[in-house]
């Protein structure tokens, strides 16, 4: 534990005279003098070869952390055989992991800082490794929810060791131009490199080859902590019950809102009654938490500092471009599993994506520099733009190839857009004291993990609005006494011409076969309309920032800040 301590010596003090006189006592007492303060000593700069070591540790937590998350939801088909559940109960996984891991960060904001880094750390990685063995005895759907919570909770503080181990060999003005790009590129690694090995590892043995791998990475991860200490910073007593109050209800709340996102989608919002239950319980929750805050003078989250313009402003950009970014996750992947590709047929598009993710967070360090964040991000957007609208032109033919260059801007758009932004919150938290940080984690937080739930059920509830809609709009325009619908039925039942020889059989088995092809259609066209309405919405927010950022510069033109007088 590094700790600064004031050591003073005792102070004696002697007058000497000329050489060869005696020493003569002083009639009048002399006050001891204080010796003159020593600026701390700059600590000494961390060798090359043990910096790369923690800038590896923390590529492997985030890593770990990122496939941690994505590793099952890339894979939700490929698991209802091993785990015997349908499509509707498979999700569950994904909501069983997101109710613990939603909230989990911010109170561990405070544990790190009362208990110490270092046993924050270990404790942290060994928690995780121990979860992730439990994998190797999960056998039916029961078990594997059981697991995945604990996964959630287990996997919540990996993320921010991540951070501290990229930040720990870096000087302090490289932590935000270098370290922060680089763990937020590392974390956007996770999705696309789950669906790269997925298939080979969903072939060492279903359930269990994916987490093979994961315990693996798990343990070397365990091995680096151990090894590679961080530098602690002083630990404080910070956490108070009244916190541990407000924490549940917003874990409560946030959990179940998670859940309630993640869910709603398969079981539809307004045909299950439970979900209006969980919402109303989360809404309550939070409710009880922003009661009790607003009424403690130093409260856990400081409620009106988070409603205040700058970070309503700040937390609607980020949701905003979370929003953005389910084009990649909900939309193009999903897209081709819905016309029936695997994750094996999309490995050079994961490449792509990884590739181009790597790429824009090396020309984020390289080209932006202090004052150019707001470029980088309506460069962001302006990517999103052009990858969204290439995608809108999809066809039931369209492959993986076909989509490398809109994913590849996609992929980059999300890479240089979040640096700026946390960095944007992270100046407005320090403006007001250290204590804000973990408000600003709040809003970051939220917007990221919750934020990337709501996104993509916004965006697989609009798909399947619209393919609904498609559905009902191809069908009335097909009729058995159109000429060119009986050829087609003809046709397709002729595949089935050598097995079933009754006529009526053959007929029905033909109007199945189009019937499919339809919905397929419908599919492809509401994919296409929410690539568009992304497209859209990325437009507006990209007229929205530049709108903004010229109406400040015309106030700023108009009331110009006061210089300081020249004495």
């Amino acid at each position: 534990m590094l700790e600064v301590t004031a050591t003073s010596d005792d102070n004696a003090t002697a007058i000497t005279n000329a050489p060869g006189s005696e020493v003569e006592t002083p009639s009048k007492p002399v006050e001891p003098q204080a010796p003159p303060a020593t600026p701390p000593a700059a600590p000494a700069p961390m060798p090359w070869s043990r910096a790369a070591l923690y800038m590896l540790a923390s590529l492997l937590l985030s890593l770990t952390q990122g496939l941690g998350m994505n590793l099952a939801a890339a894979n939700l088909p490929q698991l209802q055989g091993p785990l015997g559940a349908t499509t509707n109960e498979v999700t569950w996984l994904i909501a069983a992991y997101m109710a613990p891991n939603v909230s989990l960060s911010l109170i561990l904001v405070k544990v790190r800082a009362q208990f110490g880094l270092r046993n924050f750390a270990e404790l942290s990685i060994l928690l995780f490794v121990l979860v992730m063995l439990l994998h190797i005895f999960v056998r039916d759907l029961q078990s594997a929810l059981i697991v995945r919570f604990f996964s959630g909770i287990a996997a919540a503080p990996i993320s921010t060791l991540a951070f501290l181990y990229m930040l720990e060999p870096l000087p302090p003005a490289k932590k935000l131009s270098i370290g922060q790009p680089l763990v937020l590129t590392n974390i956007a690694l996770g999705a696309p490199l789950a669906r790269l090995i997925s298939p080979d590892l969903l072939m060492l043995g279903d359930w269990h080859g994916l987490y093979l791998f994961e315990i693996a990475l798990a343990m070397v991860a365990f091995a680096a902590v151990y090894l590679l200490p961080l530098t602690p910073p002083p630990r404080a007593k910070v956490i108070h019950w009244l916190d541990i109050v407000s924490y549940l209800f917003i874990a409560v709340g946030f959990g179940l809102i998670a859940m309630v996102f993640a869910l709603g989608r398969v079981y539809w919002w307004f045909e299950a009654p439970w979900l209006g239950v969980m919402l109303t319980i989360g809404i309550a929750s939070l409710s009880c938490a922003i009661v009790i805050e607003l009424n403690r003078e130093t409260p856990f989250l400081d409620i009106r500092w988070l409603t205040s313009k700058e970070i309503l402003h700040l937390a609607g950009t980020l949701m905003i471009f979370r929003l953005l970014m389910s084009e990649q996750t909900a939309g193009a992947f999903a897209f081709f599993q819905a016309i029936g590709l695997q994750n094996d047929q999309m490995t050079t598009l994961s490449l792509v994506v990884i590739g181009a993710s790597i790429a824009a967070g090396l020309a984020y360090i390289a080209l932006v520099k202090p004052g150019r964040e707001n470029a980088a991000q309506m460069v962001a957007l302006g990517l999103l733009l052009v990858g969204a609208l290439m995608d809108s032109n999809a066809t039931s033919l369209t492959r993986p190839e076909q989509m490398y260059v809109s994913q590849a801007l996609i992929a980059a758009a999300g890479v240089l857009f979040l640096p700026p932004a946390m960095a944007t919150g992270l100046t407005l938290a320090l403006k007001r004291g250290p204590t804000f940080i973990l408000n600003f984690i709040v809003v970051f937080l939220t917007t990221q993990s919750l934020g990337g739930v709501i996104g993509s059920a916004l965006v697989g509830t609009f798909i399947t609005w619209r393919a609904r809609f498609h559905l009902q709009e191809i069908a009335d325009h097909l009729t058995l006494i159109d000429p060119l619908v009986a050829q087609r039925i003809t046709q397709l039942a002729g595949t089935y011409g050598r097995v079933i020889t009754d006529r009526s059989l053959l007929n029905a088995e033909g109007v199945a076969l189009l019937g499919q092809q339809v919905t397929r259609e419908a599919t492809v066209l509401a994919y296409n309309d929410a690539f568009l309405a992304i497209a859209l919405l990325a437009a507006f927010a990209l007229a929205a920032m530049i709108l903004h950022l010229v109406i400040r510069a015309i106030r700023k033109s108009i009331s110009p800040e006061p210089q300081p007088a020249i004495s």
